[in-house]
């Protein structure tokens, strides 16, 4: 009778313990300290990750620490968007660009592929959001999207003297319906965790003085603050109101409509360049697709996914500016020693400085046509700087950008 009580107890805590592994699914991750933390700060935490954090129908443990979970396709971030909620899934675009795309003769991989990345058929990678990186930022509302300090900070026409600095080449204003371009990745470094460096393009519409400004934005970036570390990872982000209630990066928020399971967004990006070595080259490829009006992203050649039409004003109809290149925010006004690309001034040239090569841009009649008349944006060119070059049959258009930050000249 005894051994049957315990053996019943037994059973009984077997199965809250099951139950709680359930509802708290993967949102109680792995943590570090929490001392100094209140109760309500990390009430409201938990609440967060068990929204953010999707149950996978697997997990896959990356080298780089990250836990990538494998989500069923239907049950991804993207469908918790009010104008999505019955959505039809775009398996593929209806058409592709026509003419020449870009090829990496080195191409990148994500680090997380060494341990089988490959998520299950009808799902989707996602990095899990752990407790540590919500903890990192100032706020819960605030975890993912641009911090409310940057407003009119995050876009190179915003200010010349905001506190972030660009090495950009931007289009003339017209009609835009895509853009592409290869860069080279590297692995700046930053001052401080709360600093960090990209390089991307951007798709613009709209404006920051009507609080309109419609924008798409993918690259890499190296952001210790977000990501807990100074790896360089691949990201997108979004907006349609210049920054302030809408969009944030990669899944953290509705938006974006993954339809792709060997590529996590946020994910660890290798291997990286090699200053007077091999340049590894990873080829971005933004367009809007005649049919849907869905803004595809492809990566290398691969579709991800895409940014539905219906969650922007302006980009419903078409982008009046494509821009590419780096930025550099520091965590407080004034000069910082945090590197953007390579590190290196663009006059040191192939190998040694980054370069954004074959740039194009998509026009109305869905054909790549090679970008001309770009103009730089430089606010400190003794900080970062960016070198326009001729254009040819290997690279096309393409420029040289970057520096160190603070030097000599650079105070």
């Amino acid at each position: 009778m005894v051994a049957r009580a315990r053996r019943a107890c037994l059973v009984a805590l077997v199965v809250v313990a099951l139950a709680f592994l359930f509802f708290e699914g993967p949102a109680m991750a792995e943590s570090g300290t929490t001392a100094g933390v209140s109760a309500q700060r990390l009430r409201e935490v938990r609440s967060f990750l068990r929204r953010v954090n999707k149950a996978p129908v697997t997990s896959i443990q990356s080298p780089d620490g990250d836990i990538i979970d494998c989500v069923p396709i239907s049950k991804q971030p993207a469908f918790d968007h009010p104008l999505l909620k019955n959505h039809t899934i775009q398996m593929q675009p209806s058409y592709y660009p026509y003419g020449d795309s870009n090829i990496a003769p080195h191409p990148i991989t994500q680090t997380w592929h060494q341990n089988g990345g490959k998520c299950p058929e009808n799902t989707i990678p996602i990095r899990r959001t752990k407790e540590d990186d919500v903890l990192r930022a100032s706020s819960v509302n605030w975890y993912g999207k641009k911090r409310p300090d940057d407003l009119q900070k995050f876009h190179p026409k915003s200010s010349a003297t905001s506190g972030h600095q660009y090495a950009v080449a931007s289009s003339p204003s017209g009609n835009y319906y895509g853009t592409e371009i290869s860069v080279n990745l590297w692995k700046p470094t930053t001052e401080s965790t709360n600093d960090f460096s990209l390089t991307q393009l951007w798709i613009v519409a709209g404006s920051y003085s009507n609080n309109d400004l419609n924008t798409i934005e993918t690259g890499w970036q190296v952001y210790p603050y977000l990501y807990g570390d100074a790896n360089p990872r691949l990201f997108i982000y979004w907006t349609r109101d210049a920054y302030r209630t809408t969009g944030c990066y990669n899944l953290m928020c509705s938006g974006f409509v993954q339809t792709n399971n060997q590529i996590a967004i946020g994910g660890t990006l290798s291997p990286q360049s090699v200053y007077g070595g091999t340049q590894y080259e990873i080829t971005f490829l933004v367009w809007k697709d005649p049919n849907s009006g869905n803004w595809w992203l492809q990566l290398g050649g691969t579709n991800v996914g895409y940014w539905p039409s219906s969650i922007f004003t302006h980009l419903q109809k078409s982008a009046s500016m494509v821009q590419c290149g780096g930025e550099v925010a520091p965590s407080e006004n004034g000069q910082t020693s945090t590197q953007m690309g390579s590190g290196h001034f663009p006059r040191e040239g192939f190998g040694k400085a980054s370069y954004i090569r074959n740039i194009q841009y998509v026009d109305s009649s869905n054909y790549l046509r090679s970008a001309n008349g770009l103009s730089l944006i430089t606010p400190a060119p003794n900080c970062y700087n960016a070198q326009s070059g001729t254009s040819n049959s290997d690279w096309g258009t393409y420029v040289f950008y970057g520096g160190p930050g603070r030097n000599a000249k650079c105070p």
